[in-house]
């Protein structure tokens, strides 16, 4: 494939652009795979709108439209339907719709005529085409490498809904041990997928789990001496399951990639520093994988902060505008993230001296 790249890059992208072209039409053809009814707007017409405001002054507009369209599955296939839909500038719960959208619905049939209630965009198009296009920017630009990431990337999802199968089939009694098992997995398929059954393999693995699960270790004895103080696992929305050893599965696999990520960098550039200078010291090789560390470990820090507040903004800022204090909106919103990415901070500041140590040691030995 490399040497049908190198002669033919150009005919290759075409391929990938033809078969994106027929994925995409294909997709946005596809309502017969659905049960669910899809309903394709073909006229919208303004009905009517109105100003809401409530306790805390926030302010609102809902709109009422009439929706006209035409089933394209199931029983009522070519079926037309009116209907109004109700939408708000916010979007919170609502949307606009656009003619020539689809969108799910619910059909209802009352004295013999046909209504329709709006349940959903149907996005699977878009959905394909931001797949399609990484999967094929991915090839294109990384060749072997990138099948092999895609790879690692369909074994480990996969894992990951096995995984929720066993926590909800033992109705998240096992949690941290399901997932921490999961993270070994993950770490190992990835690396071995990545970097090959080597001894950089393994020295790379070792790092990622001992750092991951120290740095758990850590917080664990942290909480132990501060009886937790400041972190409200309450916070957490949907939880039908023990919320701590859920946060803390959560924090694990969070941590997981950056600490993979500094583990794999710092490594691998010390073993390919070790190979083109065979007389380089132990010492030498640990002071130059802890420089490497320092380069990369502020950037990796901050880059998990902002994942994981980024995560809670939007409903920080819910908290906000009805009425609640800073300091209460903070706690229900955005304590435990900070909280892992402390956590992740500690894993990730471990990563230096540990990946180096090791490729130190290892490194020496595979030399002699």
């Amino acid at each position: 494939m490399t040497k049908l790249w190198k002669k033919f890059p150009l005919k290759l992208v075409a391929i990938f652009l033809v078969i994106g072209a027929a994925l995409m039409f294909f997709v946005s053809h596809d309502d017969f795979l659905y049960q669910q009814p899809i309903l394709q707007v073909q006229k919208v017409k303004a009905v009517s709108a109105s100003k809401e405001v409530d306790s805390f002054q926030n302010v609102d507009h809902s709109y009422v439209q009439q929706i006209t369209g035409k089933v394209t599955n199931g029983k009522y296939k070519n079926r037309q339907i009116t209907f109004n839909n109700t939408y708000t500038d916010s979007k919170a719960m609502d949307k606009k719709y656009a003619v020539g959208q689809k969108a799910f619905v619910v059909i209802h049939k009352e004295d013999g005529k046909l209504s329709a209630t709006i349940k959903d965009s149907k996005r699977d198009t878009a959905v394909v085409f931001l797949v399609y296009l990484a999967v094929a920017l991915m090839f294109i630009f990384l060749k072997t490498a990138g099948i092999t990431a895609i790879g690692s990337i369909i074994i480990n999802t996969i894992l990951f809904f096995v995984a929720l199968y066993f926590d909800s089939f033992n109705n998240g009694s096992n949690v941290l041990w399901i997932f921490s098992i999961l993270a070994v997995l993950f770490s190992a398929i990835t690396l071995w997928l990545v970097i090959g059954w080597n001894r950089q393999m393994f020295v790379t693995l070792g790092s990622t789990i001992g750092c991951t699960f120290l740095s758990i270790i850590i917080s664990l004895i942290v909480f132990h001496f501060t009886h937790e103080k400041g972190i409200f696992y309450e916070s957490m929305q949907y939880v039908t399951q023990p919320p701590r050893p859920l946060f803390l599965a959560e924090t694990i696999i969070g941590s997981l990639g950056a600490v993979m990520d500094e583990s794999t960098d710092i490594i691998s550039s010390l073993f390919a520093l070790k190979m083109e200078r065979p007389e380089i010291s132990r010492r030498q090789l640990f002071l130059s994988g802890r420089n490497i560390g320092k380069s990369i470990m502020g950037p990796l820090i901050n880059v998990l902060f902002f994942i994981f507040m980024g995560e809670t903004l939007s409903m920080t800022l819910l908290f906000l505008k009805n009425g609640n204090s800073w300091g209460y909106s903070f706690s229900m919103n955005m304590s435990l993230g900070m909280v892992q990415s402390l956590i992740s901070g500690i894993g990730i500041v471990l990563a230096v001296p540990v990946a180096s140590g090791l490729t130190s040691l290892f490194a020496e030995r595979r030399a002699k």
